[in-house]
């Protein structure tokens, strides 16, 4: 799945789940689990790497009982040089993609649908840095953390209307995952710039687009894929 979000991808079944436990508690059997590692390169803005997402969580709920999940999420700006105040989703798009942008909406409504979503083309779009900040932020308090606001971020954007540059909403996505003192963090725009730069730099540098998958460090996979290969990726990984 490259930048442009243009490639066609597997819908799955239906799924409607929101915040999730990656680390599950091991089997009653007493035998250990394995432990699979994901690295996810991803930007808040991507409709595909929030797709990716969902078919990410609908692999974990099918596979908990085999496996322990750790899963860190890393940043990638689609357009680093957006501007922080924001403009017409539908204006950029059309600029951006000239006449293919009512069939890309189209498609990805679509796949929004079958996620039991609503994608939604209204609000603002805009730079992205602030939100991989409140992310790596909220990676520090924990990876369940991080996860859970990768979806609230993507509900509130995709589904919402939310602008993603907006400070309130960025703070409500992370009151409701539980990350303390995102408002002071945030505040000061250093914070945290260094660090999404530094992990950019060593794990999506030599991507293409996104979303990309490295599992237990030795499998890739570009582009959402579906529950259905990511569960014989994570068996394969942890052989």
């Amino acid at each position: 799945m490259g930048a442009t979000g243009t490639e066609e991808q597997i819908a799955p079944e239906k799924m409607n789940f929101r915040h999730i436990r990656i680390m599950a508690a091991s089997a009653g059997t007493g035998a250990a689990k394995k432990l699979i590692r994901i690295d996810v390169c991803s930007d808040t803005v991507c409709p595909w790497c929030f797709v990716g997402k969902k078919y990410l969580d609908k692999a974990i709920a099918a596979s908990k009982d085999q496996y322990d999940f750790e899963i860190r999420w890393h940043p990638y700006q689609l357009g680093p040089d957006a501007p922080k105040q924001g403009v017409d989703k539908r204006d950029f798009f059309r600029r951006k993609f000239g006449a293919q942008s009512e069939r890309m909406a189209a498609r990805m409504s679509e796949v929004f649908r079958s996620l039991d979503l609503d994608y939604n083309l209204s609000g603002l779009t805009g730079n992205t840095l602030d939100s991989h900040r409140l992310i790596y932020f909220a990676g520090k308090q924990g990876l369940d953390k991080q996860h859970n606001l990768v979806e609230e971020l993507g509900v509130g954007y995709f589904t919402e209307a939310k602008f993603i540059g907006d400070r309130k909403f960025l703070l409500e996505c992370a009151d409701k995952v539980g990350v303390i003192g995102a408002g002071e963090f945030l505040a000061n725009p250093n914070n945290g710039v260094d660090q999404v730069n530094e992990e950019f730099e060593k794990f999506c540098a030599g991507i293409s687009g996104v979303p990309f998958f490295v599992i237990n460090g030795k499998k890739k996979y570009g582009g959402a894929q579906s529950p259905e290969v990511l569960l014989k990726a994570f068996q394969e990984a942890a052989n």
